[in-house]
């Protein structure tokens, strides 16, 4: 996190470890479950920036998603089932399953259902040995021409589901005309590690100002500050994301998950 007026540089940013990424998952599990118990009969069909999916789609995936951070063996599950989909990445092939299998859902049953789920998901993410964290299987595949890899489970059983649910709140927030409920301590702790991870897929300096209370100032290099963009901070998490175009330094990708 970095209050607004102090320049950061990207060199000193504390990434978030496992434990410190359990603790935001509890933050963003409450949040995550407040949202959907506060949504109307009206809300659920409403279309996200998520191609193809409405407020009920997006949330049965978030479900499904805490299911299989739950069991290893509901994840294989999943990814075995979506096969008939035809996606070729295991992410995908899972989401489909996910979609499919939810769909007998009715809406007034998801705040319930996740409160079960994610709590039964932080417990299994909370116990997952770091040996097996540092395992480097995850591949992250491509986005725009650019090869992310690998990386390791970790990645993925630390901040990066917590960061799914985080950008999927606020995919929900947009579509439903909340203003989402973002925080110096939580919101902007999340987005000074996307800052971070950000700056290591390409080399351009740069100075970044987020603005909004999970805002702050970064720099890549105080000597060579390059060139200074300021947006809102949730607008740059959009960008990130594939929700909206970035241009200029803005233009490189990040895989959120």
């Amino acid at each position: 996190m970095s209050a607004p007026d102090v320049e950061t540089p990207i060199s000193v940013l504390a990434r978030i470890d496992h434990a410190e990424a359990m603790d935001l998952t509890v933050v963003e599990h409450d949040r995550f479950h407040a949202l959907l118990d506060g949504l109307g009969p009206d809300d659920w069909e409403r279309p996200t920036e998520c191609e193809g999916w409405d407020v009920r789609a997006v949330a049965v995936h978030v479900l499904g998603s805490a299911c299989a951070q739950a069991s290893v063996r509901e994840l294989v599950r999943q990814v075995r089932a979506g096969r008939r989909s035809g996606q070729r990445r295991w992410r995908d092939r899972a989401n489909a399953a996910q979609l499919a299998e939810g769909a007998r859902l009715d809406p007034s049953e998801l705040p319930d259902l996740w409160a079960a789920a994610s709590y039964r998901a932080l417990h299994a993410r909370q116990r997952v040995p770091a040996l097996i964290r540092a395992l480097p299987v995850l591949p992250l595949g491509r986005i725009d021409g650019v090869r992310f890899g690998w990386k390791p489970i970790g990645y993925l059983y630390g901040i990066g589901f917590t960061r799914s649910v985080w950008m999927h709140r606020l995919d929900i927030a947009g579509a439903t005309g909340r203003e989402p409920w973002t925080s110096p301590e939580h919101d902007g702790r999340i987005i000074a590690d996307l800052v971070a991870e950000w700056a290591t897929t390409h080399s351009e300096p740069f100075t970044l100002r987020l603005t909004g209370p999970a805002g702050g100032k970064f720099v890549r290099d105080p000597a060579d500050p390059g060139t200074t963009v300021e947006i809102d901070a949730v607008e740059f998490a959009r960008i990130l994301a594939g929700r909206a175009k970035g241009t200029g330094v803005l233009r490189h990708p990040l895989p959120l998950v």
